[in-house]
């Protein structure tokens, strides 16, 4: 009787290294279930943050609807007719407490030392009361008209203005040439203002 014993051929079937393959699948197993854990953990704490958000939100909108409806309730007992002339005379008094807040004094004299020796300031006014107070500085908005003998005098009071601390963005807003009983250029420039006070 003849006994049958399996015949390996190397040849054939040669040895195979499946330990580090192994190795390497395991390793990167751990790793995309550490990122797993990661971005699992990062998604509830952005879920948390978004809850936490949404409850500022419906807290400012609810303070935002009851100051809204008090605004109506004051709007409703100024709009009465017996209260319309006491309203627009405080409306009135109260600009003209802001613009007194500027001194034209320090207007003058700030202006003198940006404005070239052969420009004329013409006029001057404030088209709208001080916009805001802070820090002791008033913020204004500044409406003048100059006048020069020659046009490249404006270039340079622009530039000073500029280059100025106390000035800020200035603009021409209209111009006109000169003429046979005035032989200035008249220039309009609004710039603005923070007068120290």
């Amino acid at each position: 009787m003849m006994s049958l014993q399996p015949v390996v051929n190397l040849a054939s079937d040669p040895f195979r290294r499946e330990r580090a393959t192994n190795a390497f699948y395991g390793l990167a197993g751990v790793a995309l279930f550490c990122l797993l854990i990661v971005m699992t953990t990062l998604f509830f704490r952005s879920r948390v943050k978004a809850s936490h958000i949404h409850a500022e939100i419906a807290k400012e909108e609810q303070t935002l609807q009851t100051l809204q409806s008090e605004q109506r309730g004051y709007s409703a007992v100024l709009s009465r007719p017996r209260n319309a002339d006491i309203f627009s005379r405080s409306v009135f008094l109260n600009e003209l407490i802001a613009r007194r807040a500027v001194s034209w004094t320090l207007v003058f004299r700030d202006l003198e030392t940006v404005m070239p020796g052969n420009m004329r300031l013409e006029t001057i006014r404030l088209p709208q009361a001080p916009a805001r107070q802070s820090g002791g500085v008033n913020r204004v908005q500044l409406d003048m008209t100059v006048g020069t003998d020659n046009p490249e005098t404006v270039i340079q009071f622009l530039k000073n203005l500029i280059g100025s601390n106390l000035f800020g963005a200035a603009s021409v807003v209209s111009q006109t040439p000169p003429t046979q009983n005035d032989p200035l250029f008249k220039y309009r420039v609004s710039v603005s203002y923070a007068q120290k006070l």
